[in-house]
């Protein structure tokens, strides 16, 4: 049998679990937060005054962190690519009698993320400190480009990458809850730990489908785990760019405004290589092909070889000025 039909019968295999899957990972539309729970509410009269007190605190939040906080923003938006992507991996149907069980786990989980980008954007609607319709450009531009994180259709690759960033965007998400905290902004420190916490809870969800991969076709996972972090894992929004601009050419500076302040850095993304090391056992998994053993080596040595390179690295001391945050307005 070939590998693709492998890969789909172990996809069959666990479609078996996904109601059980839906309902310990994700949570029923009535009972989750919605945005509008964390902002000024609209129908009453202290509508305005609420208003005037987010765009208050607002103005104490340094350069870099509203740049990271668009760059989150923008991320999340471009949601409708990573839910057109991810319908395409083998083993997902949304076409035969309604969709199949993992397209039923796929809009749900769509449905939760759709929420964080929302609930930003509205944020920074009302604060007053961005260029708004340049964000919107960008998020455009974004879902135009589309991205290619370098997984094909394989199921086993893309469930590495979404345990993968599932996790980053737990880290930077809840970073930017403690420096808001830290500035005073404690309504928009409680979003981003709210979403947050969705973010773990998609991460626990992934990185749960890669361990009962391990259990049924081991070797396979762990060359495709090996491949992931071969390529190095791209950031959903790498062909982030500005307005005028040519695809990818923003995404650099961003990350030197997350490395800068300490939301997102390199050795986050070393930190959570060896998290998932960890939590899927790979020094314990048996049965392997001799590739695979080698695939394992690779992986055991790799957060050490990578800790080495990430110390090496320069991130630039001045801020990159976007067309996002105009300095005139902070």
């Amino acid at each position: 049998m070939s590998i693709k039909n492998i890969r789909l019968e172990v996809m069959q295999f666990l479609e078996k679990n996904v109601d059980s899957f839906v309902e310990q990972y994700l949570i029923p539309v009535e009972k989750i937060w919605q945005p509008s729970d964390f902002l000024p509410n609209s129908e009453k009269d202290t509508f305005f005054e609420e208003v005037k007190e987010l765009r208050e605190i607002a103005k104490d939040l340094p350069y870099d962190f509203w740049v990271t906080l668009v760059g989150d923003t923008i991320t999340e938006e471009a949601l409708p690519t990573y839910e057109s992507w991810l319908m395409d991996v083998e083993g997902i149907d949304q076409v035969e009698n309604g969709g199949n069980g993992w397209s039923k786990w796929l809009r749900q989980w769509t449905g939760e993320e759709n929420r964080h980008g929302d609930l930003l954007n509205k944020y920074l609607y009302l604060s007053g400190r961005v260029n708004m319709r340049e964000i919107e450009m960008t998020t455009q531009h974004l879902i135009n480009d589309g991205f290619d994180i370098g997984t094909g259709t394989d199921p086993y690759k893309n469930f590495v990458y979404t345990s993968f960033q599932e996790l980053a965007t737990y880290v930077s998400h809840n970073r930017v809850a403690q420096m808001a905290k830290k500035y005073g902004d404690n309504k928009l420190s409680k979003m981003c730990k709210m979403i947050a916490g969705d973010e773990m809870r998609h991460h626990h969800a992934y990185s749960e489908f890669v361990t009962r991969i391990f259990q049924v076709d081991p070797s396979e996972m762990m060359l495709a785990f090996q491949y992931m972090m071969k390529a190095k894992i791209v950031m959903p929004a790498h062909f982030l760019r500005e307005s005028g601009q040519k695809i990818s050419s923003a995404f650099e500076q961003f990350s030197d405004s997350a490395q800068r302040i300490g939301v997102y850095t390199a050795s986050d993304y070393v930190d959570i290589m060896q998290k998932l090391i960890e939590k899927w056992e790979i020094d314990k998994i048996g049965g392997l092909t001799d590739e695979a053993e080698k695939a394992r080596d690779y992986l055991m040595k790799l957060p050490g070889r990578m800790a080495k390179i990430s110390e090496r690295l320069i991130i630039p001391q001045e801020s990159h000025i976007f067309k996002w945050v105009e300095p005139a307005r902070l």
